[in-house]
């Protein structure tokens, strides 16, 4: 886990360097980086972006469940007023 942590520091610090050498490459060898020429930063760029995926989605699983416990809670608290103070007929 501390791994993928500094690897995901690693890659938000050097992610816009690294785009910016790919297109570069790309701009100065039009038909070579159709054979590979390109392929390790496009690597260096997969696995950033990869990494960088799975933090948001742990991120945005965790603010879910504190939604979800927060729904949960006002749910229980409105079910306990009604209960309170039922309906007159």
């Amino acid at each position: 886990m501390i791994r993928s942590f500094t690897c995901v520091n690693f890659c938000r610090g050097w992610s816009y360097q690294i785009i910016q050498e790919f297109v570069k490459c790309h701009e100065d060898h039009p038909i070579a980086k159709f054979f590979g020429k390109c392929t390790n930063l496009k690597i260096k760029l997969d696995k950033c972006f990869r990494l960088e995926k799975e933090m948001k989605r742990k991120a945005n699983f965790e603010q879910s469940k504190k939604m979800q416990e927060r729904l949960k809670a006002q749910r229980a608290a409105r079910k306990a007023q009604a209960s309170e103070n039922p309906i007159p007929e």
